[in-house]
């Protein structure tokens, strides 16, 4: 797709403007039924085309120029209303711009997607801005919390589209719009400029419609930035120039607690087998191993991201930016009306479980030993690729669920993420790549390697994407 729209583009088949004005048209006519944007920047898009054309016209366009692309709405733009999809920011506008969004060089910023509230949820259902339907099914969620941006580009609303991943929330809506989405090592791609939620478990990266695309813009937007200590300075980053080549001897991992966890769709549980099963005919070998800690992921991950959420929203005080309660009489009252109007009901239920696991006298007995619990789940991911490449697992239970089924259920809505909070927890890299569909429903396979093994897992997606189409 991207590469496609480069050559038009170059070979004046087309031009920046006249791509745009397309997209733009589309987003008005599909975006009031799915909700996927939030904020449309047609004004800016437009502007960025024409500077675009001209580059073209002079033959100083870089990769992405001219490309319209979207981004989730944790993402600052400077000058453009950045709300993470919460009412506490409502209103505010960066003095910055992401590094991601900067090094996508003449790129056309089509507009802002839906989210849940602060990337905290599975369902895009906590967003003050509604909920994003499935194109596939609008009586159904897009997934979370990077649900407007799998929409976006499931429905052709956008080429691709930036989300970000903490648990899960760029894998599990990749599943269940059918497109490809990467949760890419810990500290691969610079996060200077994105809202965080969880600091040590947040990533970035894209949604797109296929594997090369995805290659495409991780070769952009990874590497060192000085904003972010946490990217390596000798990181190589040439995914797409072996891209089509096969992994001989390739060997594949299934754990067998993944396969067994409650709740799996067996019509889901069959399609990763059935593709596993093509792969090995095509020469790969398969391994069952070992996971031993998978259960206590769960529970970990929902000790320690809380407690990273607590004190990275105790910024959101109704004194220096944002939201500020109008129903003040002294100091205190002004942090806590605002913070009690500006956050939505799944942020404060995270606050409040991140305060009493940090608090005095419960900080060794809860998030001392999720952390422990964190090195065990690493060391799992640790012993099974030193058996094989790459291990595969289904993204989520099951398939898209109906709206508002899970809303009132909390734990419910947790367990979306049991297949994707594991690799969150080891920091490893993990690929979703569309695998078939149940009822209908897109259904995508997890495809996860060890730390820094981008290309490999690009390689094989591209490898379930011939075997799938």
């Amino acid at each position: 797709m991207l590469k496609q729209l480069r050559e038009q583009l170059d070979s004046g088949q087309t031009t920046a403007t006249k791509l745009t004005t397309e997209y733009l048209t589309q987003i008005k006519e599909k975006n009031p039924a799915l909700n996927a944007y939030v904020l449309v920047t047609e004004e800016l898009a437009l502007q960025q085309a024409t500077a675009a054309d001209k580059l073209i016209q002079a033959g100083k366009q870089s990769l992405f120029t001219g490309i319209p692309y979207a981004a989730k709405d944790i993402y600052c733009v400077k000058d453009i209303e950045t709300t993470a999809c919460s009412n506490i920011l409502r209103g505010y506008k960066p003095p910055y711009t992401a590094t991601v969004i900067n090094r996508l060089t003449g790129a056309v910023l089509l507009g802002k997607t839906n989210a849940d509230e602060f990337a905290m949820g599975s369902s895009t259902e906590n967003s003050c801005f509604g909920v994003t339907k499935n194109p596939a099914d609008i009586t159904r969620v897009a997934g979370g919390s990077s649900g407007g941006s799998a929409a976006a580009v499931a429905a052709s609303l956008a080429p691709f589209a930036f989300g970000s991943d903490t648990g899960g929330s760029i894998r599990q809506p990749a599943s269940f719009c059918g497109v490809v989405g990467m949760r890419p090592t810990y500290g691969l791609v610079p996060r200077y400029g994105v809202i965080p939620m969880a600091s040590s478990f947040d990533t970035v990266g894209p949604l797109t419609e296929s594997v090369e695309d995805l290659a495409m813009i991780m070769e952009t937007i990874a590497g060192p930035d000085q904003h972010d200590s946490n990217v390596p300075e000798n990181l190589v980053v040439n995914y797409t120039e072996n891209l089509e080549q096969p992994i001989s001897q390739l060997k594949i991992g299934l754990a067998k607690q993944y396969l067994e966890i409650d709740g799996l769709n067996p019509a889901v549980k069959k399609i990763v087998h059935d593709l596993v099963n093509q792969l090995s005919k095509q020469g790969a070998e398969v391994i069952e191993v070992d996971m031993p800690h998978t259960s206590y992921a769960m529970p970990s991950y929902y000790i320690l991201v809380p407690s990273e959420v607590s004190s990275n929203l105790a910024r959101f005080d109704g004194i220096r930016y944002g939201f500020r309660s109008n129903n003040t009489t002294d100091l205190l009252s002004v942090y806590m009306n605002s913070r009690g109007e500006g956050f939505g009901a799944e942020a404060k239920r995270r606050i409040m479980l991140g305060t009493y696991a940090l608090s005095s006298g419960y900080y060794d007995a809860y998030y001392l030993k999720a952390m422990k619990v964190r090195s065990l789940v690493r060391q799992d991911f640790t012993e099974a690729f030193k058996k094989v490449d790459v291990l595969m697992t289904p993204p989520c239970p099951g398939t898209a669920f109906v709206i508002g089924a899970n809303s009132q259920d909390p734990l419910q809505m947790y367990l979306e993420d049991v297949y994707t909070i594991p690799p969150s927890l080891a920091g490893v890299p993990a690929l979703v790549v569309p695998a078939g569909s149940v009822d209908n429903l897109p259904v995508g396979v997890q495809i996860i390697g060890p730390q820094w093994s981008e290309s490999k897992l690009l390689r094989v997606g591209r490898m379930v994407e011939q075997v799938i189409y």
